[in-house]
């Protein structure tokens, strides 16, 4: 018993509660310093010695351990894990050995042995966690390795509570203290390697999900590809941001342009992050066997590790942040004489730079992992919503419009991928604030209560804000969503609101929305002022409530309890401060994830069935039994009825029938668009499709032809040859090479369905479904491409196709004759002719309007087209080539600034609606509050020592202070909210005129991506980021020179630091700039190219689907995000890597400053300035971090103004009205027009396209323009409604020239039914008088005559019916009824048909020509037509070749002339019977 209690003895010195000084510990038994901990502690980690020891001889004696291949240094955190864990190690041996040294040193012997043993026996521990850190856990075995890290966090988290209660019950600091709390995380990454290791032998092993490792999961980056340094960056290089000098060296000696940027590392790209998603949401289905598995639970299994390891390094901030308060509290002691040993206040400075240094570290990773996490969710986002709409429905496609798929990527994506950057500041701030609290309670005692009390009370008083900001949120952006879908709308049909003179309407429509929109974003932007001002004033309060609390308690204030508090309220009130920002931006991420959800979740097409590849040709390639279908998947509204078809492999097939019965809905169905309803359907073999509506993509002639498929010229060359092509790549500037514009602008409407018929021949399919194409070429066009294309270069194939012009049915082998939904008759066109008389008024519709008679019988006029043609056109093509620079180009580089513009985009903002004022009022407000702060700490240092001033003055003057200063936070507030609403209206106001009074030019040369980026997310910076992030750059700069000047006052020594470092500060963020700005610019013109392709995908959705096509155009997609990433993912880096920099200079003055006072002999200086002055330094850092980033954020957010600046200053039509110069109420009365040597360019450098054309329409006549596809009829159109202004000679129009008028006073006067016949998401009644100008009846009587009264009235809400966007649920020939209802409606005495009738069957057309010849007897009527019959019994003829009037006179005469171009075109269109009769039966 007596050797028991001696061995005790030694060990504890004592009872076995006794702590350091031998103190009984009563209930403190589990206290840091206490013998009883020091035994859990010491007997842990001999247990931890004990089991690597053992388990590493036994897997030794086994040979399961490789010596060569034990150690592994694989990643960052392993890396990081076995230094931080090394260190740590080291140093808590060395404050054993030192202890040691010390008892010796006093001549108190070894014992008691556990105030050092203790020590060392950690000390080993940690080092033996840094060694099995750095074994692979493959060697010790999984299970083992995860146990034992387990144990050693155990032992971390019982020694950070001891520590952390010994600083709460005995109010003790000491270097163990803060490496006890540093052991938690020490043990975590240990853990977290333990895991990750096992999770990487698995995915090595190979697994289930196969594709994570194999090629087909992502392609390997070529070696030729530019890669970014990251990828192949060392340890030291990504925690310092060294790998990003060459391109920061290389932006600061020239402008960075697209070629300067790398390309993403192959973790980082669009296809990795999606295909990782989709794996995730594939285990889930398997694992949960559900059919709707969580995206939200998908992304974060993805992203698990980045979210821990950007974790740790937050935590590892607030750790070494905390730090800060008890360093300054040590410090005050020893500026007093109350340091422990000698050079206690080098150490201790010395300890802030390391401490400073080690924060920035931890904070630029923290920051820069999770803006790469949100780089990729946005990434894999984007191409998720990609992907989703080209599997669309129909139904679904009612509910998201264009422009909401824009919003979803534009706006959406890009505002949650900005969420993770705050995710981890949502519980690091609950962590610092409880961190602070316990340090308050250490300087101030149980007044802290009344500091937790007021910052619970913030918090509750921000829930129900939140709940509003929420909803405001929402509201906001389905405002926004309903005013892009009608700018979009609007933009893309552009040239239809100018022929009609809608745009003053269409604008006054989208203000109204716009105002709809700035009332939610008001809304939202004053609770953001509110939450500003709540937690921006906080600190004040708690000040006040805390050392009032002091006051009623007698809980007496010295410099170190006073300052520790203020320093310890400085670091927090930042992150305090960014609340609201978290909260605004969670509500903002989660309102968008809502929306890309419910997208995402919305109905796809179920076409998986009625499409099967075949090696081997099959019997009959369409089968379609009993088949009805329906647009809505609804039996009760079915769109087609009791369909059966049989084709043959080879067969040709007319769909012929009235408009709207279904013909092109029969093929809508084979492409597998329409939801089958009952029956059956098989389409087997590759599919060709030729839509209506031509659609092409920007790009050049070629690679609209090619459409993803590699170049065989022969090929090639065989298609332009068989779609007439060659003549017209001739013409074009840079032949195959040009690029034409979105939509196809610089083609005439012949030249874009040729160019369709070329890209469905260039396929080489099985099966061709060719809706109408030839309705928009001429009739000698039409018959070249019926003999050549159809019965020639198809002879082969299954071809489906849907027409009007009837000439060519008999060489069908049978004929679909449709009507309401359902196929009538199928049969060869003799059996019909004989059998139906449907069939029969269809084919001779037209035998009344001209007789065939009068025009002579002539043979098929074959057109021979030599190979010499065609390979001179191929050379020219060549030769076109090394010239077709994108300067000539009509779709022009994007623009964007370069270089520093100073401070112009900050004055062009702030130029906005009394801005100036607005800003100057704030920014007076924050530097009367920085004052109030500054005078408060002030009045505290001199006077907390004064014994002339009570405790109660003291308080009550402090409280005075802080409370009078709080009031200029709301006014700076509600000032901020002004200047953003004020600017954003003024900015889109501006921007919306600009647009609405643009040339057409400038549509035709700018795709619609371009305009709608920056009416979607630039414009959404401008609205919510822009006003806030100007004020807080300004507030964060003056907090940062304020600390600064604070520092100088009090220690003017540490002017020698702080001047040359304000200096080098200036030129970092001015050689930062160089490239951040570039980056910035041209990640807006690269999302200018996502939203373009996308917009064009949404409209070319069915293309893409009938070539099966998604994968090329989604790769496509994918290339196009990660082209836009890039610049993004740098210009972050880039910042990140200045504030480091910018973080260290910071560290160094404020140790320089620590270093002063250490110098100075104590007592220079009273203790409540040192306090003030330390506390000012610790804020430094982190006020300095706030400023430059805020300002690096403004820099980044102000390019949105420079983008939004460059489409508000276009060159503008002429004047909508001229003041001087208005025409009569009645003009034009007569109708008469006269074009006196009228001359047309589009573009000075381009050559004319109508060269001096004279000639006079006189009032009443009918005039026909007739000429070969591309001669110059639609720019003549064009012309006489100064879509595009004359070079030379004058348009008079009852003896008034129309280039003396205003805009809208021409157009409103003329009636047009355009070659592309537009209607707009709204009602039937919207989309025939949208002005409102005629009453129902007036509506109705339009209809009757316009033969759509029996359609409008089927649909269940009559004038009230929807049109959906693009009238994409009426067919192509109703949709031209509707354009004819337009002209009926506004009765002009001048109407134009520019191909009014190509897309309806002859019967109607005959029809609505007698309508026209009723309706408009007294006006001047000026057709364009293809269908010759439709010019017949015009007054005069006007035929047009290459731009040049040949020859003017009435149809009779022209006829009877010998060598007339309208008689032959006459002879062309009635030898469409014969020819296609003898085809017929040739074959």
């Amino acid at each position: 018993m007596d050797f028991l209690t001696r061995t005790w003895m030694a060990f504890c010195g004592g009872s076995i509660c006794s702590s350091y000084h031998g103190e009984p510990c009563g209930l403190e038994i589990f206290l840091y310093s206490t013998c009883m901990n020091h035994i859990l502690v010491i007997s842990t980690t001999m247990l931890l010695f004990v089991a690597f020891v053992s388990n590493f001889v036994r897997k030794l004696s086994s040979r399961k351990i490789l010596l060569q291949t034990l150690f592994q240094f694989s990643t960052p955190l392993q890396l990081f894990s076995i230094i931080f864990n090394g260190l740590m190690g080291f140093a808590y041996l060395s404050i054993g050995a030192w202890m040691l040294k010390e008892k010796l040193g006093r001549r108190e012997g070894l014992f008691p042995l556990h105030l050092w043993l203790v020590l060392f026996s950690q000390g080993f521990s940690w080092v033996l966690i840094s060694l099995v850190a750095s074994i692979r856990a493959k060697q010790l075995g999984d299970a083992f390795v995860k146990v034992w890290a387990g144990v050693a966090s155990v032992l971390a988290v019982f020694l950070c509570i001891s520590s952390g209660l010994g600083i709460l019950v005995q109010r003790v600091m000491s270097i163990r203290i803060v490496l006890d709390l540093l052991a938690l995380p020490g043990a975590l990454l240990l853990l977290l390697c333990a895991f990750r290791s096992q999770e990487d032998n698995e995915t090595a092993g190979g697994s289930l999900y196969e594709p994570l490792s194999s090629d087909s999961y992502t392609k390997p980056i070529s070696s030729d590809v530019f890669v970014t340094s990251f990828a192949n960056a060392g340890f030291l290089s990504r925690m310092s941001f060294w790998w990003l000098n060459s391109l920061m060296k290389k932006g600061c000696e020239k402008p960075l342009d697209d070629k300067d940027i790398p390309h993403m590392g192959e973790m980082n790209r669009a296809e990795s992050c999606y295909f990782m998603f989709l794996e995730q949401l594939s285990r889930q289905t398997q694992s949960s066997q559900t059919t709707s598995p969580s995206f939200f639970r998908a992304i974060v299994s993805c992203h698990k590790k980045e979210i821990l390891f950007s974790g740790l390094f937050a935590l590892l901030k607030v750790l070494t942040l905390s730090a800060g308060p008890m360093l300054l509290n040590a410090f005050i002691k020893v500026s007093v004489g109350m340091g422990t040993f000698k050079y206690e206040g080098y150490v201790l400075a010395l300890g802030m730079f390391f401490v400073k240094v080690l924060e920035s570290l931890s904070q630029r990773q923290w920051h820069f992992r999770t803006r790469t996490l949100g780089l990729q969710i946005r990434s894999l986002l984007s191409a998720a919503v990609y992907q989703k709409q080209l599997r669309l429905s129909s139904s679904a496609k009612l509910i998201h419009s264009s422009g909401e798929i824009m919003n979803y990527v534009t706006v959406d994506a890009y505002r949650i991928g900005e969420f993770p950057v705050w995710f981890h500041q949502t519980w690091t701030t609950c962590l610092q604030l409880c961190i602070a609290l316990v340090i308050l309670y250490h300087a101030v005692g149980l007044a802290t209560i009344s500091s937790m009390v007021v910052i619970v009370l913030t918090v509750l008083c921000n829930a129900p804000v939140a709940k509003l900001q929420h909803k405001f949120q929402t509201k906001l952006m389905e405002a926004q969503d309903e005013r892009l879908k009608a700018m979009s709308e609007a933009l893309v049909n552009m040239k239809v609101l100018k022929l009609y003179a809608w745009e003053t309407h269409f604008r006054k429509v989208i203000e109204d929305l716009r105002e709809e929109e700035c009332k939610w974003l008001s809304a939202f932007q004053l609770q953001r002022a509110y939450n500003s001002f709540v937690f921006w004033s906080s600190p004040v309060v708690v000040s006040a409530a805390t050392f009032l609390t002091c006051y009623l308690m007698e809980i007496p204030l010295y410099p170190s309890n006073v300052f520790t508090f203020v320093a310890t309220l400085r670091l927090v009130q930042d992150p305090v401060r960014s609340i609201p920002d978290v909260i605004g931006a969670f509500i903002q991420a989660k309102v968008a994830f809502g929306r890309i959800v419910k997208f995402l979740d919305s109905e796809e097409l179920q076409n998986e069935n009625v499409r099967k590849s075949c090696n081997i040709t099959v019997e009959h390639p369409i089968m379609i039994n009993s088949a009805s279908f329906s647009w809505d998947g609804n039996a009760s509204k079915l769109t087609l009825r009791n369909i059966n078809i049989e084709l043959k492999h080879g067969e040709k097939i007319a769909i012929c029938g009235e408009v709207g019965s279904g013909k092109s809905t029969l093929l809508a169905a084979i492409l597998g668009e329409i939801p089958i309803i009952e029956g059956s359907i098989q389409v087997t073999g590759k599919i060709a499709y030729v839509s209506q509506n031509a659609w092409i993509q920007t790009g050049t002639v070629q690679e609209n032809i090619l459409f993803g498929s590699t170049l065989n010229n022969q090929k090639y060359q065989v298609a332009l040859e068989k779609c007439s092509l060659v003549k017209d790549l001739v013409m074009l500037p840079f032949g195959d090479l040009t690029v034409v514009g979105e939509r196809g602008v610089n083609l005439s409407g012949g030249q874009k369905q040729r160019v369709q018929l070329a890209r469905a021949l260039y396929k080489d399919a099985e099966i061709y479904l060719l809706d109408d194409p030839f309705s928009a070429v001429d009739a000698h066009t039409a018959t070249s491409l019926f003999n050549d294309y159809v019965i020639g270069a198809l002879s082969s194939k299954t071809v489906l196709l849907v027409t009007h012009q009837v000439d060519f049915l008999p060489a069908f082998d049978s004929i679909l004759l449709m009507s309401e939904g359902e196929v009538l008759r199928s049969a060869p066109y003799h059996e019909l002719m004989v059998s139906s008389k449907e069939f029969q008024d269809l084919v001779n519709a037209h035998k009344d309007t001209a007789d065939p008679e009068s025009c002579e019988k002539i043979t098929l006029h074959k057109r021979c087209m030599l190979v010499r043609e065609i390979h001179d056109t191929c050379v020219n093509n060549q030769q076109k080539t090394t010239k077709s620079s994108g300067d000539d180009q009509l779709i022009k580089r994007e623009e964007k600034e370069i270089g520093d513009t100073g401070l112009k985009p900050y004055l062009q903002y702030l130029n906005q609606n009394k801005g100036f004022l607005y800003s100057s009022l704030a920014a007076a407000s924050h530097i009367i509050f920085i004052s109030g702060q500054i005078s408060q700490n002030s009045w505290m240092a001199a006077n907390v020592q004064n014994p002339e001033v009570s405790t109660l003055r003291l308080i009550t003057v402090y409280l005075a202070i802080g409370c009078s200063t709080a009031i200029f936070l709301l006014s700076r507030s509600v000032f901020v909210v002004i200047l953003g609403l004020q600017s954003s209206k003024s900015l889109f106001s501006q921007l919306l005129n600009s647009l609405f009074r643009a040339p057409m030019s400038f549509f035709d040369s700018t795709p619609l991506g371009r305009i709608l980026s920056r009416v979607s997310s630039d414009l959404s910076i401008v609205d919510l980021d822009v006003p806030f992030s100007l004020i807080f750059s300004i507030s964060a700069t003056l907090n940062a020179y304020s600390n600064l000047g604070i520092l100088a006052v009090l220690t003017w020594q540490v002017l020698f630091v702080s001047i040359p470092m304000v200096y080098l500060t200036i030129r970092l963020q001015a050689y930062y700039l160089a490239s951040a700005k570039e980056l910035m610019r041209v990640n807006g013109t690269t999302k200018s190219l996502v939203a373009n392709h996308l917009a064009e995908s949404v409209s070319g959705a069915v293309t893409i689907r009938a070539f099966q096509e998604e994968d090329c155009f989604f790769a496509k997609n994918l290339e196009l995000i990660d082209s836009n990433a890039s610049p993004f993912f740098h210009n972050f880096a880039a910042s990140e890597w200045l504030i480091q920099r910018l973080e260290t200079m910071g560290a160094a003055v404020l140790s320089t400053s620590a270093l002063v006072m250490a110098l100075l002999p104590p007592g220079t200086f009273s203790s409540g300035y040192v306090g003030m002055a330390l506390s000012y330094g610790f804020s430094l850092n982190m006020s300095l971090v706030f400023s430059i980033q805020n300002q690096c954020t403004l820099a980044n957010y102000i390019i949105s103004v420079e983008r939004l600046n460059q489409y508000m200053s276009i060159s503008s039509e002429a004047p909508e009205v001229v003041g001087g110069n208005r025409p009569p109420p009645n003009w034009p009365a007569i109708g008469k027009v006269e074009l006196r040597d009228l001359k047309i360019r589009y573009r000075l450098d381009t050559p004319l396209v109508l060269q001096g054309i004279s000639c006079t329409f006189e009032g009443g006549h009918k005039i026909g323009i007739v000429g070969r596809t591309g001669s110059g009829k639609t720019t003549l159109i064009g012309a006489l409604f100064r879509l595009v202004e004359p070079s030379g000679g004058k348009i008079i129009i009852d003896g008034l020239n129309i280039s003396t008028i205003g805009l809208h006073d021409l157009r409103s006067r003329f009636g047009i039914i355009p070659q592309d016949p537009t209607l707009f998401h709204g009602s039937v009644r919207y989309n025939l008088d949208p002005l409102g100008q005629h009453s129902d009846l007036e509506i109705w009587e339009v209809l009757v005559k316009c033969q759509l009264r029996e359609v409008v009235q089927e649909k269940e809400q009559g004038l009230d019916s929807l049109v959906v966007e693009d009238g994409s649920n009426w067919s192509m020939g109703q949709r031209q009824l509707f354009c004819l209802g337009r002209a009926l409606l506004r009765k002009s005495r001048i109407l134009v048909l520019d191909e009014a009738t190509a897309s309806i069957d002859n019967a109607t057309d005959a029809i609505l020509q007698k309508t026209v010849r009723t309706e408009f007897i007294d006006c001047t009527v000026i057709t364009v037509a293809h269908r010759i019959p439709t010019v017949m019994d015009c007054t005069k003829i006007l035929a047009i070749s290459d731009g040049k009037l040949v020859e003017y006179e009435s149809p009779t005469k022209l006829i009877k002339t010998e060598g007339s171009l309208f008689g032959e075109l006459v002879k062309e269109y009635w030898s469409h019977t014969a020819n296609a009769g003898i085809e017929s039966l040739n074959s």
